[in-house]
């Protein structure tokens, strides 16, 4: 069976996403909503890196909406929950990359939730929420671990990322603050943290029995022991170089699960900062317990080039199971494990 899709949004993600969904043999692209005005009218293979395909890009949104489709691969940076429902309302399932969407009862106002209900009713489809941080590292791995559990201490979950080579100034030393004087810590991040992983966490306990009755989030930062030259710049010694922020979930007024995000741009820290290859570590102290390491394979000058594949490529491989699914909102918990058929590589 073939599933007809629109790729809403080609920024980073988005645009891994298409070319994905170009290249997978049970997709067919019939869309794609840009917001940049020098994207419309552009052939979407030429957006994807690829050859024209015949369909262009566009920011006409009434006319997407009316566009025969099965799917909507949305990922914008943030949700218009307007644009959503009307999607919804027309007879199109949604997945999403937006952290917002993935456990709505969780995360939206009750009178958010009851909208997109209802869109999902009047559509006969379904919503479903899926990346990679939070996403499949929060739900889809440790499920799968969890799995092998009669009983559970803690689950923990390390995320490192070493910014060092990416060349990014803006992000780097403007967005995330790297090479600043170290002052009161910006807790904002931790907020937006919290507001991310909270619910995913929420809904994994939910599904293995230790409901969640507390999420906690806090930032630290360390400095640069010495002046270093990373891609986006100079970080004097005595700056900030590294940054961690820990949300736990609680239960019962226990410790259950953990997630540190530790980026850094120089191992030159504090000795007392753990630090690993840009990756994941998942520790499972079960009955049945597990230490496993993920270290991305990848240069640290290629993660900007890589690591979108993370985010984009699970929303591409789930389009077929959501479709499938009963009408409303979808989880993890609720699909199979996602059927794959992988498009050969590239060049091959």
């Amino acid at each position: 069976m073939r599933y007809r899709v629109i790729q809403w949004a080609t920024g980073n993600i988005g645009t891994r996403a298409l070319a994905a969904s170009l290249a997978h043999p049970d997709l067919d692209v019939v869309g794609v909503r840009v917001y940049d005005p020098d994207k419309v009218g552009r052939d979407v293979g030429e957006l994807a890196g690829t050859t024209p395909v015949g369909v262009t890009a566009t920011d006409d949104v009434d006319a997407l909406v009316a566009l025969p489709a099965d799917c909507v691969l949305h990922m914008p940076s943030r949700p218009d929950l307007d644009e959503v429902c009307r999607l919804l309302a027309s007879g199109k399932n949604v997945v999403t990359t937006c952290s917002e969407l993935f456990h709505p009862h969780r995360s939206l106002a009750a009178a958010d939730v009851a909208r997109l209900e209802a869109a999902c009713a009047a559509g006969g489809v379904s919503l479903h929420g899926t990346g990679s941080s939070p996403g499949f590292i929060t739900e889809v791995l440790p499920l799968a671990l969890l799995s092998m559990q009669r009983s559970l201490r803690t689950l923990v979950i390390d995320e490192f990322a070493d910014m060092s080579r990416r060349a990014s100034p803006k992000l780097i030393l403007e967005v995330m603050g790297f090479g600043r004087r170290p002052g009161p810590v910006d807790q904002r991040r931790a907020g937006h943290l919290a507001r991310s992983f909270g619910p995913s966490f929420e809904a994994l306990g939910d599904a293995v029995g230790v409901p969640i009755d507390d999420i906690e989030a806090h930032t630290e930062v360390a400095v640069a022991t010495r002046p270093i030259t990373i891609a986006a710049g100079e970080i004097d010694e005595g700056c900030i170089a590294g940054q961690r922020t820990v949300i736990t979930a609680r239960s019962g007024g226990a410790e259950r699960m953990v997630f540190t995000a530790t980026w850094y741009c120089s191992t030159d820290l504090d000795p007392s900062w753990e630090l690993g290859a840009t990756g994941w570590r998942v520790t499972v102290d079960g009955d049945a317990p597990f230490k496993i390491d993920l270290p991305f394979p990848i240069e640290p000058d290629q993660l900007g080039a890589m690591t979108p594949g993370y985010t984009a490529h699970r929303p591409v491989n789930v389009v077929a199971a959501v479709c499938q699914a009963p009408p409303g909102f979808v989880s993890t918990v609720d699909l199979p494990v996602a059927p794959l058929t992988l498009s050969p590589p590239s060049g091959g």
